[in-house]
């Protein structure tokens, strides 16, 4: 069986708890556990993933508002993930 190795990536609109959470509990079926360092900025979020599937991971942290930092945005998908990430984070508080 093939070992996925942990990797770090750095994410853009991760403010509080309330975005880890939103990003643990929506990645945790795709992808397994993650962790979320709040200590650093750029926020990271490190998994176990391969290869293959980090253009999904790069989707769905979109999709929720929270974009990789090496990601390349036009100014209408930055104000679009932004305001996305406030949805995700408040519904991450509300989760807890």
């Amino acid at each position: 069986m093939k070992e996925i190795l942990k990797q770090t990536f750095e994410v853009k609109n991760v403010k509080c708890g309330g975005c880890a959470n939103t990003l643990k509990k929506a990645l945790l079926q795709d992808f397994g556990e993650i962790t979320v360092n709040l200590d650093v900025e750029p926020r990271q979020i490190t998994l176990g993933i391969e290869e293959a599937d980090i253009a999904s991971l790069q989707s769905s942290l979109r999709t929720l508002g929270y974009p990789l930092t090496s990601d390349t945005l036009s100014t209408f998908e930055t104000i679009g993930t932004t305001a996305k990430s406030f949805i995700s984070c408040a519904k991450g508080k509300l989760d807890k």
